[in-house]
């Protein structure tokens, strides 16, 4: 062989084990870890290409500098197919799965909770410092709120949208969210009125959720719930008033300070249930299903009283004389609480 041959021979010999040396590189780059030491949540913005998403990638020192990354993306150029979106990054995750997560569109939900028992104010609230939200309701008023949805305007929205856990991704409205949460309660309540016992009192469905909303406000007991609903049944039947503190607080919005007084049980309000027949005139809180179900369920009783046990529970009496027995007991009960 000439020297010249020999010379370039070397010299392919050297090329070759420089690429073979720079794709091990790279390939070890692929495997290697993110340089993150928790969970991070990374949004890559519309438009982003592969110059700008590694400059985002190094600024936000999810992975290192150096040129390892451009030439990954174009020896396997399937992984420079990223989506824009918001993503969930975990620490033990390899450059190569970040990439493929980029381009999967598969972007992080983030939950949020809405509460059996609370009111809606306390939702909106919630969403209001609910991360990744997108805000498009002008303030919490339930008039704002009515319009956004296009909601029936003759009734207040309390009441009417279904506790759970949700799931959102980045930038997914407070509308959007309040909506699902609305569809699926007309539907619990659609099939719970549908399925109520006969000649219940309830004139309409709305009627129906303010009881549950009352039953879900008195006990978080699951066994009494059909208990109390037939006092209140009763109650209404007989043409007795409710008398029942979570509506009168309830009335009472920002001026309950945490405890009820004589004067706040005498004082009129559309919502006081010591001073008007019937129900009030919409629910007080988000009831749950369970509380649903026992206001469309109650058991046949002959309650209609009942009052707290100091134990967590209820007795339920079904005169005045065995109630203020059953009042003095708790009292007495409380009293030795107290004092241990």
């Amino acid at each position: 062989m000439s020297r010249k041959k020999k010379v370039v021979a070397g010299a392919l010999v050297v090329v070759a084990l420089l690429v073979a040396a720079c794709y091990w590189k790279v390939r070890q780059f692929a495997a290697s870890p993110l340089a993150i030491d928790q969970e991070t949540i990374f949004t890559l913005p519309t438009g982003t290409g592969r110059v700008a998403l590694e400059a985002q990638l190094e600024s936000q020192h999810i992975i290192t500098k150096g040129p390892w990354f451009s030439w990954l993306l174009k020896l396997e150029p399937e992984l420079a197919k990223f989506k824009a979106g918001t993503y969930r990054l975990d620490k033990n995750m390899s450059v190569r799965q970040m990439l493929l997560l980029l381009a999967s569109g598969k972007e992080a939900q983030f939950p949020i909770r809405f509460v059996e028992g609370t009111r809606l104010q306390e939702w909106l609230a919630s969403l209001r410092n609910a991360p990744y939200i997108k805000h498009t309701l002008k303030d919490d008023s339930f008039s704002t709120l009515v319009a956004a949805l296009n909601l029936d305007k003759s009734h207040s929205p309390e009441g009417w949208f279904y506790p759970d856990t949700y799931l959102y991704t980045a930038n997914t409205t407070d509308v959007a969210l309040l909506a699902r949460a609305h569809r699926r309660m007309v539907k619990l309540v659609d099939e719970t009125w549908q399925n109520k016992l006969p000649d219940l009192p309830y004139k309409s469905k709305d009627e129906l959720v303010t009881m549950a909303s009352i039953i879900e406000k008195e006990t978080a007991v699951s066994d009494e719930r059909e208990k109390i609903a037939s006092v209140f049944i009763n109650r209404l039947r007989t043409g007795m008033r409710l008398q029942t503190d979570p509506t009168v607080i309830y009335g009472m919005g920002e001026h309950y300070n945490g405890s009820l007084t004589r004067k706040d049980l005498e004082t009129p309000s559309a919502w006081n249930t010591y001073i008007i027949t019937g129900l009030p005139p919409g629910p007080i809180a988000v009831p749950g299903k369970a509380s649903l179900n026992a206001a469309a369920h109650p058991i046949k009783s002959n309650y209609l009283y009942f009052v707290a046990d100091g134990k967590g529970g209820h007795t339920f009496t079904t005169n005045l004389a065995s109630h203020n027995r059953a009042v003095q007991a708790y009292r007495l009960a409380l009293k030795e609480k107290n004092e241990k």
